[in-house]
Protein backbone atom coordinates (compact mmCIF):
# COMPACT_ATOMS: atom_id res chain seq x y z
CA UNK A 1 0.00 0.00 0.00
CA UNK A 2 2.70 2.54 0.94
CA UNK A 3 4.30 1.46 -3.17
CA UNK A 4 1.18 2.72 -4.69
CA UNK A 5 0.82 6.29 -2.05
CA UNK A 6 4.66 6.45 -3.21
CA UNK A 7 4.09 6.59 -6.99
CA UNK A 8 1.07 8.43 -6.52
CA UNK A 9 3.06 11.25 -5.18
CA UNK A 10 5.58 11.44 -6.93
CA UNK A 11 3.18 11.56 -10.17
CA UNK A 12 1.62 14.64 -8.32
CA UNK A 13 5.53 16.07 -8.37
CA UNK A 14 6.55 15.67 -11.75
CA UNK A 15 2.65 17.09 -12.79
CA UNK A 16 3.55 19.91 -10.80
CA UNK A 17 6.73 20.50 -12.07
CA UNK A 18 5.23 20.37 -15.82
CA UNK A 19 2.52 23.65 -14.61
CA UNK A 20 5.36 25.56 -12.91
CA UNK A 21 7.28 25.16 -16.33
CA UNK A 22 4.00 26.09 -18.13
CA UNK A 23 3.54 29.51 -16.48
CA UNK A 24 5.40 32.06 -18.30
CA UNK A 25 7.43 34.90 -16.27
CA UNK A 26 6.75 37.44 -19.45
CA UNK A 27 2.77 36.68 -19.13
CA UNK A 28 3.22 37.41 -15.16
CA UNK A 29 4.92 40.34 -16.09
CA UNK A 30 2.44 42.44 -18.44
CA UNK A 31 0.08 41.13 -16.23
CA UNK A 32 1.41 43.17 -13.61
CA UNK A 33 2.36 46.06 -16.14
CA UNK A 34 -1.46 46.23 -16.90
CA UNK A 35 -3.07 46.24 -13.90
CA UNK A 36 -0.69 49.35 -13.05
CA UNK A 37 -1.52 50.64 -16.44
CA UNK A 38 -5.53 50.38 -15.74
CA UNK A 39 -5.31 52.04 -12.06
CA UNK A 40 -3.19 54.40 -13.20
CA UNK A 41 -5.91 55.70 -16.31
CA UNK A 42 -8.61 54.96 -14.19
CA UNK A 43 -6.98 57.19 -11.54
CA UNK A 44 -6.01 60.15 -14.18
CA UNK A 45 -10.02 59.80 -15.44
CA UNK A 46 -11.13 60.14 -11.94
CA UNK A 47 -8.88 63.18 -10.80
CA UNK A 48 -10.80 64.80 -14.32
CA UNK A 49 -14.08 63.82 -13.51
CA UNK A 50 -13.63 65.48 -10.41
CA UNK A 51 -12.05 68.96 -11.77
CA UNK A 52 -14.57 69.06 -14.65
CA UNK A 53 -17.52 69.20 -11.71
CA UNK A 54 -18.10 72.41 -10.08
CA UNK A 55 -17.53 70.91 -6.39
CA UNK A 56 -15.12 69.00 -4.77
CA UNK A 57 -16.53 65.26 -5.55
CA UNK A 58 -14.39 63.97 -1.80
CA UNK A 59 -16.12 66.59 0.27
CA UNK A 60 -19.85 66.71 -1.07
CA UNK A 61 -19.85 62.06 -0.61
CA UNK A 62 -17.79 62.22 3.00
CA UNK A 63 -18.91 65.55 4.66
CA UNK A 64 -22.43 66.12 3.11
CA UNK A 65 -23.10 62.39 3.13
CA UNK A 66 -24.96 63.26 -0.34
CA UNK A 67 -25.93 59.31 -1.47
CA UNK A 68 -26.93 60.14 -4.84
CA UNK A 69 -23.40 61.83 -5.51
CA UNK A 70 -21.89 58.59 -4.48
CA UNK A 71 -24.16 56.43 -6.33
CA UNK A 72 -23.46 58.18 -9.44
CA UNK A 73 -19.28 58.28 -8.91
CA UNK A 74 -19.50 54.55 -8.39
CA UNK A 75 -21.50 54.42 -12.14
CA UNK A 76 -18.62 56.71 -13.53
CA UNK A 77 -15.99 54.39 -12.52
CA UNK A 78 -17.55 51.18 -13.32
CA UNK A 79 -18.25 53.04 -16.77
CA UNK A 80 -14.35 54.00 -16.31
CA UNK A 81 -12.91 50.86 -15.63
CA UNK A 82 -14.91 48.59 -17.84
CA UNK A 83 -13.36 51.13 -20.95
CA UNK A 84 -9.81 50.80 -19.76
CA UNK A 85 -10.63 46.86 -18.75
CA UNK A 86 -11.84 46.39 -22.70
CA UNK A 87 -9.03 48.65 -24.21
CA UNK A 88 -6.19 46.74 -22.28
CA UNK A 89 -7.60 43.70 -23.70
CA UNK A 90 -8.05 44.53 -27.27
Amino acid sequence: MSFGFRAWKFDFIERGEKMVDQVKIGAFISSLVYSFVGVLVFWVSFLIIDRLTPYQLWKEIIEEKNTALAIMVGAIAIGICIIVAAAIHG
